[in-house]
């Protein structure tokens, strides 16, 4: 189990990190301060499966909604020429953590 929560904890600090930086760089009540504030909550989710993942598990399914539908919606534009390399690579890690969160609780079941 320790290395999933330390996947899960990077799984936290990743969403803490990015939801800080967009809520800074966002004007306040807009709807890229309303995303960085939701990507950071998301990572206290993260925080408090990595703390006690059997309990928390269940937690993860909306993460991987959440991180499912940023793939769907914004890795297209940003994986092609002319998108934003920065969002594009920040996709990506959502994709993985996404199958990570998956193959975590898939592994969770099996173990019953």
């Amino acid at each position: 189990m320790s290395g999933w929560r330390l996947f899960l904890w990077i799984a936290a600090a990743y969403n803490l990190v990015i939801g800080l930086g967009a809520f800074l760089a966002a004007e306040w009540g807009s709807p890229g301060a309303v995303n960085g504030v939701l990507i950071f909550a998301f990572g206290l989710l993260y925080a408090l499966v990595a703390r006690e993942p059997k309990r928390f598990a269940p937690i993860l399914l909306a993460g991987i909604l959440g991180k499912a539908m940023v793939v769907l919606m914004l890795g297209p534009p940003n994986w092609t020429d002319g998108g934003d390399p920065a969002i594009g690579a920040i996709v990506a890690g959502d994709l993985l953590f996404a199958l990570g969160f998956a193959a975590f609780l898939i592994a969770l079941r099996r173990r019953g």
